[in-house]
């Protein structure tokens, strides 16, 4: 059987990764996804593959039924919005995700975004190149210590950049559709954290309720000297109305990881305004955080393959079709 790996640099030699899996008989193909990826384009990269471990690959439901030997997708992650879980039940493919292993490096770049912006950092460096010394005026950066950030999401990740935020001084406002109240946070809904706010992070999963959760009217809401973090997935933010309200003044910056489409279209207006910090999708990366998540993700499908159920189902309903 063969397994295709989409994953960027994964060690074929590793005794946990590749290792494992050639000792379990397993053919390996590299195929890694460094870049955008269509469907059609997956599928001519998985072949007669029984198991994938995979980056951001699109699995829809054409790719599921085109290749009937597949038995296990384990995604080097958590987000499966690029995964039609339903198709993949269907088709009796377990899709396996690795939740908690990004947690704190996610909240890491989430603050590094929220000081990049406030302190103009990318704004500076290339001031510096150019040979200029802009200190102050209109190139005056401003301050996290004693801010009001308000966490949209407040689940695991929130509750880490919250933590991280405490040293700060910072005021913490949080909205989630489970809401909870710790000491020293408050919970409301999202218009009133919006209007509220020096800060607003996004940390809520893709889902078709939050799917451009942050329109024109919600970023109308927000104060013209905030800021706007987002570490989620791109899709929560209306980019184009975004785009606008940063070049109007509407709002003071944007720090992203993350776009609706990835990589974004080098036409971006994002990409032209100097009053956003961009960075390649790499808030849930660091070396501690890819080595834990490969480890899980090769465990997932030689569990799979050997018929076992794995750990970290993201369908668990395909245990009722393939597994029971």
């Amino acid at each position: 059987m063969k397994v295709v790996i989409t994953w960027p640099d994964y060690d074929v030699a590793h005794e946990q990764l590749g290792g494992a899996l050639q000792r379990a008989g397993l053919a390996i193909r590299l195929a890694p996804k460094r870049g955008a990826r269509t469907p059609a384009e997956l599928r001519g990269v998985l072949g007669q593959a029984a198991a994938a471990i995979v980056s951001t690959d699109p699995f829809d439901a054409a790719t599921f039924a085109a290749h009937p030997a597949l038995r296990v997708v384990a995604r080097v992650g958590v987000g499966t919005d690029s995964i039609d879980l339903e198709a993949a039940t269907a088709s009796g493919v377990a899709v396996t995700v690795t939740p908690g292993a990004n947690d704190h490096t996610v909240a890491d770049h989430a603050v590094a975004l929220m000081l990049a912006c406030l302190r103009r950092l990318v704004e500076h460096d290339a001031g510096v190149r150019r040979g200029t010394w802009q200190r102050t005026g209109a190139h005056t950066p401003w301050l996290l210590t004693g801010a009001t950030v308000g966490l949209v999401g407040y689940g695991r990740i929130g509750r880490l950049v919250a933590e991280r935020l405490h040293g700060f001084g910072a005021r913490i406002l949080g909205a989630d559709p489970a809401p909870s109240v710790r000491d020293g946070e408050q919970v409301m809904e999202l218009d009133e954290l919006l209007s509220a706010a020096d800060v607003v992070s996004l940390h809520a999963p893709l889902l078709p309720s939050t799917r451009y959760l942050i329109g024109a009217p919600e970023l109308r809401r927000m104060r013209p000297t905030a800021i706007l973090v987002n570490t989620a997935r791109g899709a929560v933010v209306d980019e184009a109305a975004l785009a606008r309200a940063l070049a109007d003044g509407q709002l003071r910056g944007a720090g992203l990881d993350v776009f609706d489409h990835e990589p974004p279209d080098l036409d971006s207006p994002l990409l032209a305004l100097p009053n956003v910090v961009l960075s390649p999708h790499v808030a849930g990366l660091s070396e501690q955080s890819i080595a834990v998540m490969l480890r899980r993700a090769t465990a997932s499908v030689l569990d799979v393959l050997a018929g076992r159920a794995p750990a970290d189902l993201a369908n668990p309903a395909v245990l009722d079709r393939s597994m029971a």
